[in-house]
């Protein structure tokens, strides 16, 4: 295997095997759709802002810092890519081209470390807690957040050189994630409390789309190790698929999440006797 140092395993098969047109093509404009998804749900959540009560228009604040971030971050990935991988007309392949730039999805990364903390927080300003402090649950979605993203980044590092050291900050980064999906059923749970059925509901909703969306990221990171590194997804399918699975769980997580959460608090604010300004 050749030497190409911390590199993540993308670089790799881009180096030995290249990646045929299709697979090439096909990360390019997953790419692109993830970022334009975040650019077109921008766009939503500043303009149904007035939707909703005033007391709950933080949580759309929230929306647009994480679009902006994820939009801004997922269209340097996207170039990234493109500039990391040549085409060969020989081979009829594209394969890594020799430069200064290697793919890294540690824009990825840089995203989550600025989005993950703002989504945790939005769910905080709109239901409210019956038994559970705000500041601490605060201060804990903040600390396993960043925690969880910190050491996934030194982690994905040694995904090819250094298997024990990636299983360790996987491990580690791990309990953080079980840590956050602990508080966010109790939050979940105890917002349920008191509130109309409908908006009951939507928050359910918004459980199952948060474990399942979230469980796709520790998926995305083992990839390379599914079916054992020198075969099965160490190839072009695994990085078609690991970039498939990384944009399927942003969209998730950040835009449907999003207006599930604009949609608890809409029913909330109908609830209260707000009157919208936005049909």
């Amino acid at each position: 295997m050749s030497n190409l140092g911390n590199a993540t395993f993308e670089n790799y098969v881009g180096l030995q095997q290249g990646f045929s047109e299709m697979a090439y093509q096909i990360v390019a404009h997953v790419l692109t759709l993830g970022y334009a998804v975040m650019l077109s749900a921008l766009f939503y959540f500043v303009l149904t802002i007035k939707a909703v009560a005033p007391k709950y228009r933080i949580s759309s604040v929230l929306s647009v810092v994480v679009t902006v971030s994820a939009f801004l971050l997922l269209f340097a990935q996207a170039k990234n890519w493109t500039s990391s991988f040549v085409f060969d007309i020989e081979r009829g392949r594209y394969y890594l081209g020799g430069g200064a730039d290697l793919f890294n999805n540690g824009y990825r990364y840089l995203n989550w470390l600025i989005d993950v903390p703002m989504l945790l927080f939005q769910m905080l300003f709109i239901i409210s807690l019956k038994r559970s402090s705000f500041s601490s649950i605060r201060n804990q979605f903040w600390f396993s957040g960043a925690g969880m993203v910190i050491t996934g980044y030194i982690g994905q590092f040694y995904e090819v050189t250094n298997l024990v050291a990636f299983a360790v900050w996987g491990a580690i980064s791990t309990v953080f994630f079980i840590h956050i999906l602990y508080l966010m059923k109790k939050v979940i749970d105890e917002g349920k409390e008191g509130i109309p059925l409908k908006a009951q509901q939507t928050l359910n909703s918004i459980w199952i789309l948060f474990l399942i969306s979230w469980m796709l990221y520790p998926g995305a990171y083992l990839m390379p190790h599914l079916l054992g590194i020198e075969g099965g997804f160490f190839n072009e399918a695994g990085v078609v698929g690991r970039q498939i699975t990384y944009t399927v769980a942003d969209i998730c997580s950040k835009v449907i999440y999003g207006i599930l959460l604009t949609n608890v608090a809409g029913i909330l604010s109908k609830h209260e006797g707000y009157q919208s300004e936005v049909d």
